[in-house]
């Protein structure tokens, strides 16, 4: 019996490695769509969903789950070129990357809810920030000790490096989300929602494509998001707006077109950073007002409750000594 739940055991867990190669892979292939900087041996993109995919799954599933993202940067870079002696260097940056900021945000108590505003800081500096380091550092130095680097060391690493942590700030709460759903949905606010809906599809294209001088116009439409729907509204809305705007910048005309590949970097990073902020920090204060709030009803209920089952005693009390009063 034991011996065979061992085996159950080992195979659950080749399947979940298995799953998460897949996923990260699935990643891959959706963020090499588009790209700013393209170098032998590796993608670069503005905007790397799988970092937020591995980072997501490791939450879900325990650190133990690591060779599966191994397994998809191993898939990806197949799928690439021929291997070579990059290859080594650009699996570990990329296993490294997702597990240190994995055991970075156990450290300081982060929960997958999002619902508290020390977990937004948190996913964003010690997450996206300070974990994806790791990766574009030791990836592009790979790059560069075998002379992959076409258009130079920065622009390379500061692709990398903007990629992997957007894709921690905008895929992570999104993923997160999508795993906490129940249904059925709550629908006492469909009203709204369709209208914030409809005003992130009007807005956004026309404020990222028009001009970079109008890009501000949707943050309006983030923020309503967020305060009236929390993550489930502004998440969904900052991954939305990451896209439009990356697809923008691969243009060769538009709101980009007269900017360089460095500046073009340097813008992506600056919106994206930002909406990823305004998202996770906005949504992440309104629902910890919210949660304190019902934690002080509670314990308002609560002590109602005590009120009440102590009044009768405390008048069974008190009214002998009122007949001793009147018979005095």
């Amino acid at each position: 019996m034991a011996r065979s739940e061992k085996v159950r055991g080992l195979f659950v867990a080749s399947l979940r490695i298995l799953g998460v190669a897949v996923a990260y892979y699935a990643g891959t292939r959706i963020g090499t769509m588009e790209g700013v900087v393209r170098v032998e041996g590796a993608d670069v993109s503005p905007l790397w969903p799988p970092t937020g995919i591995a980072l997501t799954c490791l939450f879900l599933m325990g650190a133990g789950i690591w060779p599966g993202i191994t397994l998809g940067v191993l898939f990806h870079l197949l799928t690439l070129d021929p291997l070579s002696a990059v290859t080594p260097g650009v699996l570990a940056g990329c296993t490294l990357a997702p597990l240190c900021s994995y055991l970075l945000l156990r450290c300081v108590g982060f929960r997958v809810e999002l619902d508290r505003l020390r977990d937004g800081v948190a996913l964003v500096f010690l997450g996206a920030l300070a974990g994806m380091l790791i990766s574009a550092t030791v990836g592009t130095a790979m790059l560069l000790l075998h002379g992959k680097l076409p258009v130079g060391f920065w622009p390379t690493w500061l692709a990398w490096w903007a990629g992997d942590a957007m894709g921690v700030l905008l895929v992570t709460p999104f993923l997160l989300l999508i795993c906490r759903i129940r249904l059925p949905l709550p629908l006492d606010r469909w009203v709204e929602g369709t209208a914030v809906v409809v005003a992130a599809v009007i807005i956004t294209p026309l404020a990222i494509t028009m001009s970079l001088t109008l890009i501000f116009l949707f943050f309006p439409v983030l923020i309503w998001a967020a305060l009236r729907f929390q993550l489930a509204g502004s998440a969904p809305y900052a991954l939305f707006v990451s896209v439009v705007a990356v697809l923008e910048a691969t243009k060769r005309e538009g709101a980009f077109a007269h900017h360089s590949l460095t500046e073009r970097l340097i813008s992506l990073q600056a919106l994206n950073g930002s909406v990823a902020l305004t998202s996770l920090l906005v949504a992440a204060v309104v629902t910890e007002q919210k949660n304190i709030r019902l934690k002080i009803e509670q314990a308002c209920e609560a002590l109602a409750e005590v009120v009440e089952r102590l009044a009768p005693a405390e008048m069974a009390r008190l009214r002998p000594l009122e007949g001793e009063e009147e018979s005095g």
